[in-house]
């Protein structure tokens, strides 16, 4: 069962004007299953991402990547479930292509206004017939409240969608902020089988969209892990539609430019930890807080040889205190001249560890009450400078070993 996580309120997804969603069953895996999606977008939006840091990276990331750096305005964004698209080769990129052909005919674009987004299995072909003939469903389905539905239409081992939304004002008027993601497995994201899709009508400068999407994943995505791997698909989408009626936004330090770009990435975040909550097999949500370090990098290798650990992860999930674990993680991260003696630890607020030993007062009964805990707080202080950073991720359990044994079947 996911971790304190629930399935959105639709009442609470908010329609972002310019933007339209549509979903339809396509039978692209499994029939009787919501596998297409489509998002059409009016003229005039801006569209900026950060894909996957695998090399081995999919087809439609690759199109994706190419019609982005072609400066085509884009318009519409098709997702299919169920198959990745990846390992495929170049039959993989000309069904990749096929269906921006068939989607941009469809609404009347040009191939490269259409950004295509594929999850599910690894090495096998692309149906693109399918989805060719379900595109006219998802296009008749198009609607902007049909967030939930999106955010649905997107899963894959997900028990549950992921959505949220957030208004704030700026300069008198309301700006929406709206969001889905998808992934439970193979997590770890490395952006610059997780995608996130955000969207907003705030008015800012084209320009600002991609520091400001890197930003938003660097905060959010880029700060979570399920088992360490690197998808071949990884993706998130920011869209602006640019119609909310304030005035332009043409710096993202000025007081307008914090207050969106603060927004962005706390929707960001909710959708990310969202994931995390839903990862295979969880029972448990961890925040994992390295502070103290020279550098925030140097904080995230110790946070993120925690977060990977298997022995770390399968110690939460028996609630076993076995907290040499997660000394031994921050001994391997990587940080050369690490100075054990002036290590401390916690679990939430049992101080476990002082000066890279037991601490004399710790006793095992305390590790174990917060280890039996479903949100769990580590916190490790490097003592060595003024750096921090947060990784979320969970434990592993005997569920998370049959999902991915059984996943192809």
């Amino acid at each position: 069962m996911p971790v304190n996580l629930t399935a959105p309120d639709p009442q609470t997804l908010l329609p972002v004007p310019g933007v339209r969603l549509g979903v339809t069953m396509a039978g692209v895996r499994k029939a009787n299953r919501r596998d297409l999606t489509v998002i059409a977008l009016d003229e005039g939006a801006s569209v900026a991402g950060v894909f996957t840091a695998n090399r081995f990276c999919a087809a439609p990331v690759q199109v994706c990547r190419e019609h982005l750096a072609s400066g085509a305005a884009i318009r519409a964004i098709v997702i299919n479930t169920g198959n990745a698209n990846a390992g495929t080769g170049a039959d993989g990129l000309a069904r990749a292509r096929q269906t921006c052909d068939a989607l941009a005919a469809e609404l009347k674009l040009d191939a490269k206004q259409v950004l295509p987004f594929s999850t599910g299995v690894i090495m096998e072909t692309l149906p693109v017939d399918r989805i060719v003939a379900g595109l006219p469903a998802a296009i008749a389905a198009l609607k902007p409240d049909h967030w939930g539905e999106a955010a649905a239409g997107i899963m894959t081992t997900d028990t549950l969608p992921k959505a949220c939304s957030r208004q704030l004002t700026i300069g008198g008027r309301t700006v929406t902020i709206s969001g889905v993601s998808k992934g439970a497995g193979m997590i770890r994201p490395n952006m610059a089988t997780m995608l996130g899709f955000v969207a907003t009508d705030a008015v800012l400068a084209p320009e600002l969209l991609q520091p400001l999407v890197k930003e938003a994943a660097d905060l959010s995505f880029n700060r979570i892990t399920i088992d360490g791997d690197t998808s071949t698909n990884d993706s998130f989408v920011l869209i602006a539609t640019h119609q909310a009626g304030h005035d332009r936004i043409t710096s993202l330090t000025s007081a307008e430019g914090r207050a969106l770009r603060d927004a962005v990435v706390a929707v960001s975040q909710q959708l990310a930890q969202a994931i995390v909550r839903d990862g295979e097999g969880a029972t448990k949500f961890i925040s994992v807080v390295v502070q103290g370090g020279k550098t925030e990098e140097e904080c995230r290798k110790a946070a993120y040889a925690i977060a990977h650990s298997p022995l770390v992860k399968t110690a939460f999930f028996a609630s076993d205190p076995n907290l040499g674990r997660i000394l031994a993680a921050v001994g391997y991260a990587g940080i050369d001249d690490l100075d054990q003696g002036l290590i401390d630890l916690f679990l939430d607020d049992v101080h476990v560890v002082t000066k890279g030993g037991r601490r004399p007062e710790y006793k095992e009964e305390d590790g174990q009450r917060v280890m039996k805990q479903s949100e769990i707080t580590v916190r490790v202080h490097l003592n060595r400078g003024p750096a921090e950073t947060t990784v979320w991720t969970c434990d592993f359990s005997h569920e998370y070993v049959t999902i991915n044994a059984d996943y192809r079947s």
